[in-house]
């Protein structure tokens, strides 16, 4: 019996100290993100795991542009798009949770409610399955990236990150790409376009819109007018927590 308890203390001590070793070393990674470009996102490390497993050829393309040298449509397009109480919220949108929830009961088709600091965490540091572990340790990292990065940061890891094409990661990529021109001069047209292709970067193109796309991109138009524009980027200023 004392051999048993003796086994049981053991293995909880080694639990415990496991789990407190990855809660700190999970908290270090987000901090770490704060002050440092990370070279490449999980996201990016898991496509070139999949084609080096399936013999695909593949080749990444990122240029890390930092804040002040991402164009504000495109921040303004986005936000729109994905994400419009982004300067309110601190990392989860409880009503477009709540909505997303009575949708998918109600319906056959999947709405999600991942606001960009979610999309962040999960595309930064973790796999893109929906299992409820990898949503739980996205919550997880959200938390810790709302606490310790800026909404600025936030924005700009997440433009610098965002797929938009096979193996194109991050704006300046993406105007390069689809638009044969450096993301500083993409007129307010192509930044709608490309955020309204976030939702599928790999089936649809912003250079070539399906009817759709195009659609999509009138909408993100008026919604970019509806928030304020500069004025709504202006409320992402001074969000540092320390």
């Amino acid at each position: 019996m004392n051999n048993i308890r003796l086994t049981l203390l053991k293995t909880f001590r080694y639990t415990a100290l496991t789990l407190l070793v990855l809660t700190v070393l999970s908290i270090l990674a987000v901090l770490s993100v704060r002050w440092i470009n990370p070279p490449f996102s999980a996201l990016m490390l898991e496509q070139q795991i999949r084609a080096t497993l399936t013999g695909q050829p593949y080749r990444s393309q990122r240029t890390w542009l930092a804040w002040n040298k991402l164009p504000d449509n495109l921040k303004m397009a986005v936000i729109a798009a994905e994400d419009q109480q982004f300067a309110h919220h601190h990392g989860f949108d409880i009503a477009a949770i709540r909505a997303a929830f009575a949708h998918n009961r109600s319906t056959n088709t999947i709405r999600g409610a991942s606001t960009l600091s979610q999309q962040v965490a999960k595309n930064t540091f973790l796999w893109s399955s929906r299992s409820w572990l990898r949503k739980a340790l996205e919550a997880w990292f959200t938390v810790w990236v709302e606490l310790l990065w800026s909404k600025e940061r936030i924005l700009e890891v997440y433009l610098n990150s965002a797929e938009w094409g096979p193996g194109i990661f991050g704006a300046e990529a993406a105007a390069q790409y689809h638009f044969q021109i450096s993301a500083a001069y993409l007129s307010n047209q192509q930044a709608y376009l490309l955020a309204a292709v976030l939702p599928s970067p790999l089936t649809r193109n912003p250079s070539q819109p399906s009817a759709a796309t195009a659609q999509r991109a009138q909408w993100i138009s008026k919604q970019v007018q509806q928030l304020g524009a500069g004025y709504y980027l202006k409320q992402l200023e001074g969000t540092d927590t320390f």
